[in-house]
């Protein structure tokens, strides 16, 4: 429960804290089945009284949480998304993770805040898991009969279970694509299933009910052994992995459950001293309250004040963390652990038994205001707390052509008649009125004020030269649109953040691929490329790799002596850009449609022959220029979208 909040609040030193759900799966797994062959050994599984326990369980303090979360958005906000209900709702079902997935939600956005409720997909694969495994032991026990029943051990059904794990695991490895984002098989109860069934397997195979501490004083430490050896490397793997990193997806989960499988084996056994540690009274606490702190960590955090600025808000995380354990300790003194021992039936005997309901006026009380806020809560489903847009942010695109109706009179002018404009999100508010209401500041009048007084715009949100993200045209397919009518024209090819995402999260298409690509579909035309920067300092979307894309494109102007490189990293600053440290303010895009322009005149002045075989002097560093300010610039960015890796770029 801690790596996972630390992983939300954005810790930079426990990536991989998002491995503590896994965590709890293999642990879920271990319990509940460990739960149910001892029912089965006591005659047999009494399913109503097991999905009563859960259901007193879990239901009350989820729908607690989700009547004031709704609540607090109609109320408070922030707005959310016209597909809001659609998550409240499936949450209560627990189909979220199905939801997300067919919805395409990413639980690795970094730029637009996420919904409140996205953390719900866990439950819904453990909800969906209590209903099904039940079911499937009882079927597996009936036809599978094992040689000692008596021992309590049953290592057939274990193979059987052991099987449906391997089978889990090559789904998610043959669905996983290390160039898209890994959500799908994140959120799969058929990929996710693994987890569980490790942890199912060693219930099998360890009963606890069969462990006795009458043990010697060497099996005594190799238990221990064994149980530090897999907290080492459960830690181990919060501390080096991340939510990119491929072998997670092919394999690194099932590693994750074995180790956690080591561990659980250790904290159950009667003779382990292990246990004494981690069964330390303050991690006890949490532990008990730590179905309530998952609920409402995320909502806190993200109602409170998420944002992907870089480094994390020490007195805010602090502050939330401690609403978030308040909350859930009170959720768990008045309403978890009395519902859990039969208090709603005790009240319903009590007051609902004879032919006339009997209420005091402080259950009234409580009565009325838990009917005003389903009220608030039903308007603010109806649509009173969602915002409409026009397309999805990971879906925005703007492609058009511009003409300019007369022929500026300068000086110094560049070769470029026209020219073709192919970016990613990055170039989205370079012509957008919301970012740019100055006509005069967008880039198309930038290129005609240097000469180029026609201009093909084609800019689409998680643009990658080889990968599709929403099925529109990646940057080959949009300069093999745009060469028929940019023809004798010059190009500029604002590309290669999410070229260098992609690389770093382990495409099979290298920087020098994509760049060849690209050259090879313009052919032999004018090209600029827009070198790229970010303050990411992790992730495929880290500085670092941006370097290493920038690197490769100044090499490959050896090669191509019609193109340039735009050293925009060169003239960048921090201020100019939004939060998420990759898209830019109206500010920033005012002084990156001047500068792309200048970087253009620089690149293929009128009169210099366009051949640079040198990549010393392909860089192009054009002057600073101040812009004038925009007007009205907007608060927050409205198009960050997304590439095959993650909704970014």
């Amino acid at each position: 429960m801690l790596a996972v909040i630390v992983y939300h609040l954005g810790f930079s030193w426990a990536p991989g804290g998002l491995l503590g759900v896994g965590v709890f799966f293999t642990l879920s797994g271990y319990l509940i089945t460990d739960l149910l062959l001892e029912q089965v050994g006591e005659g047999g599984i009494k399913l109503g009284s097991f999905w009563l326990a859960r259901a007193r369980r879990l239901f009350p303090a989820l729908y607690v949480m989700l009547l004031v979360v709704v609540v607090w958005i109609t109320v408070i906000g922030p707005r959310q998304s016209t597909d809001f209900p659609g998550a409240v709702f499936s949450a209560v079902l627990y189909l979220n993770n199905w939801w997300l997935i067919v919805h395409k939600v990413s639980y690795f956005e970094q730029f637009a805040a996420p919904q409140p409720l996205n953390h719900l997909w866990s439950l819904s694969v453990e909800e969906q898991f209590y209903l099904l495994w039940p079911l499937l032991i009882m079927v597996a026990v009936h036809f599978l009969r094992e040689r000692r029943p008596g021992s309590g051990l049953r290592p057939r059904l274990a193979i059987v279970t052991l099987a449906l794990a391997v089978l889990s695991a090559i789904v998610m490895a043959a669905i996983y694509h290390p160039a898209s984002d890994p959500s799908r098989v994140y959120y799969g109860t058929d990929t996710r299933a693994q987890e569980l069934l490790i942890g199912a397997v060693l219930a099998m195979l360890w009963p606890s009910g069969r462990l006795r501490a009458g043990i010697t004083t060497g099996a005594r430490n190799t238990i221990d052994a064994i149980g530090a050896i897999g907290l080492l490397g459960i830690l181990y793997m919060y501390w080096r992995s991340t939510e990119y990193s491929p072998f997670l997806y092919r394999g690194g989960f099932v590693v994750l459950s074995l180790a956690t499988a080591m561990l659980i084996a250790a904290l159950v056994h009667p003779a382990a001293r292990i246990s004494k540690l981690v069964g330390a009274r303050p991690l006890r606490w949490i532990g008990v309250r730590s179905y309530g702190i998952y609920l409402w960590h995320f909502p806190i955090i993200v109602l409170t004040g998420w944002s992907a600025v870089r480094g994390v808000p020490l007195g805010r995380a602090a502050l939330q963390i401690a609403a978030t354990f308040a909350i859930a300790a009170v959720s768990w003194r008045y309403l978890e652990d009395p519902i859990r021992h039969g208090a709603l039936h005790r009240l319903w005997r009590r007051h609902f038994s004879g032919k006339r309901a009997k209420l005091s006026s402080r259950e009234l009380a409580w009565a009325g205001a838990g009917i005003f806020l389903l009220g608030v809560a039903g308007v603010g489903l109806a649509g009173a707390a969602t915002k409409k847009t026009a397309e999805s942010v990971q879906s925005a695109k703007f492609a058009k052509t511009f003409k300019a109706k007369t022929t500026p009179k300068i000086a110094h002018r560049t070769v470029c008649r026209s020219v073709a404009h192919i970016g990613d999100s990055t170039s989205l508010g370079l012509e957008s009125p919301e970012y740019l209401p100055d006509p005069r500041l967008r880039i198309s009048a930038q290129y005609a004020r240097v000469g180029a007084t026609t201009s093909y715009l084609d800019i689409s949100g998680g643009r990658s030269i080889v990968e599709r993200y929403e099925d529109q045209p990646n940057g080959q397919e949009a300069a093999e649109s745009l060469k028929a009518r940019n023809r004798n024209g010059c190009w500029v090819l604002a590309l290669g953040t999410n070229e260098a995402a992609n690389v770093a999260a382990g495409s099979t298409y290298t920087y020098r691929d994509r760049i060849n690509i690209m050259m090879h579909t313009i052919g032999n035309a004018p090209v600029m490329w827009v070198a790229v920067k970010t303050l990411v300092t992790s992730g495929p979307y880290a500085e670092t790799n941006m370097k290493a894309w920038d690197e490769a494109l100044v090499r490959a102007c050896n090669d191509y002596p019609n193109m340039r490189v735009y050293n925009w990293p060169g003239v960048v600053k921090e201020n100019w850009y939004v939060t998420d440290g990759i898209h830019f303010t109206s500010n920033g895009y005012a002084h990156r449609a001047h500068e792309i322009a200048d970087a253009l005149l620089e690149a293929f002045p009128e009169g210099e022959p366009v051949d640079r075989t040198n990549s010393s002097n392909c860089v192009v560093q054009p002057k600073l220029y101040e812009p004038p300010p925009p007007k009205q610039p907007p608060a927050s960015p409205t198009t960050t979208t997304a590439v095959p890796t993650s909704p970014r770029g």
